[in-house]
């Protein structure tokens, strides 16, 4: 898989180093990121694919969709579920997530995603949804610190030293004053663990997409681990360029995960980096650009699932894509019945053939897929 993507292609924009807008680059325990702006785990989407595309739009490290411990314990390298653990070399560092219930199995797994080469392993504790809370996975945790804690430890000693654990946590499971408690104590035992970053989305778990994401959360986060040497990316309410580095810069946060703000939108990477750079927000992609995209993210998911497969993973991806599109219900429609290649040509033929400006998305656009 990996002899097939040219890292040549990867676009080479903005600097890792200072900007204008006083940005430092980020580091993760000793894996250097660089630009602070990186893509969030995104269950269904943050595959093989996006993350190449990402990549070679400007995002300096992304992480795969998140895998549940029991489903890598026992994980073949048949076709149809190899390429889960499947990394481009092009795409390093890369974050490898993980969901599960029981703090020993949750360690077991960590070590399937260290031999399949992830750079970073990421331990999910804030997935909202509800089939995933009822096992006792993603969220739940962080109403139960003792075990959340257990699997912190276990998952950081069974880790090698060189490759850095982080935590992807929400700022509680409700808004209650325990719950607040007991996410400040997961976040103190993560530190002591010998963790090197968490994630913190600004809602609750209850909440999950539902009201604004409480960016004001995430200042207060930033000051508990000063000094630490522990980092903090923010997540929750990234839809465009602006609002990556407004983050940043308004809660102190080290980085940002752009979870369904980069979903049919590699662009935004670029647009930050130019922002950061003091550089005027570029145009939205064109028709042309656009089509070029899809068309590369359609070939990368041939190489990855088969041809066969191929056509209905990307519908997802080409009906996000088609927000661009001036005449998004049109487009939307169109990509909707995708079932082949030809039914993805025929599509760009019909609505990009022609060249002419794109449009940024507009935010009521944005639904509620599931950040890992």
């Amino acid at each position: 898989m990996n002899a097939r993507l040219n890292v040549s292609d990867r676009c080479d924009v903005g600097s890792s180093g200072s900007s204008p807008e006083g940005l430092r680059p980020l580091t993760i325990g000793n894996v250097e990121i660089g630009f602070p702006v990186v893509q969030a785990a995104l269950s269904g989407y943050s595959d093989l694919p996006m993350r190449v595309i990402a990549r070679r739009h400007g995002a300096s490290y992304s992480v795969c969709e998140v895998m549940l411990d029991q489903f890598l314990l026992s994980l073949t390298k048949r076709q149809k579920t190899k390429h889960f653990l499947d990394i481009a070399e092009e795409e390093h560092p890369v974050g490898g997530q993980l969901m599960g219930a029981e703090p020993e199995q949750f360690s077991l797994g960590a070590m399937k995603l260290v031999e399949a080469g992830f750079d970073v392993i990421d331990v999910n504790f804030g997935c909202p949804v509800k089939k995933v809370l009822g096992r006792c996975r993603g969220g739940f945790h962080l109403s139960q610190p003792s075990v959340a804690i257990d699997i912190l430890k276990r998952t950081r000693d069974i880790v090698p030293d060189e490759i850095p654990v982080t935590v992807k946590m929400r700022r509680g499971i409700d808004d209650s004053d325990e719950a607040r408690d007991q996410f400040f104590e997961i976040l103190d035992g993560a530190m002591d663990a010998g963790l090197a970053a968490a994630t913190v989305h600004g809602r609750t778990v209850v909440q999950r997409y539902i009201g604004p994401s409480r960016w004001e959360f995430l200042s207060e986060v930033t000051r508990h681990v000063e000094g630490r040497g522990f980092k903090i990316l923010g997540s929750g309410d990234l839809f465009t360029a602006e609002d990556c580095l407004n983050m940043i810069r308004q809660t102190g946060v080290d980085g940002v995960t752009v979870a369904r703000g980069a979903i049919g939108n590699p662009w935004i990477f670029q647009q930050a980096r130019r922002l950061a750079d003091g550089l005027e927000l570029s145009p939205p992609p064109t028709l042309r650009e656009q089509a070029d995209v899809m068309r590369t993210h359609f070939d990368l998911c041939e190489q990855t699932y088969t041809v066969e497969r191929a056509p209905l993973l990307m519908r997802k991806f080409c009906i996000k894509y088609s927000q661009n599109h001036p005449r998004y219900e049109e487009v939307r429609l169109s990509f909707s019945r995708l079932k082949t290649r030809a039914d993805f040509e025929n599509a760009v033929a019909e609505h990009y053939s022609v060249d002419g400006p794109g449009r940024y998305i507009p935010r009521e656009l944005h639904g509620s897929q599931e950040e890992g």
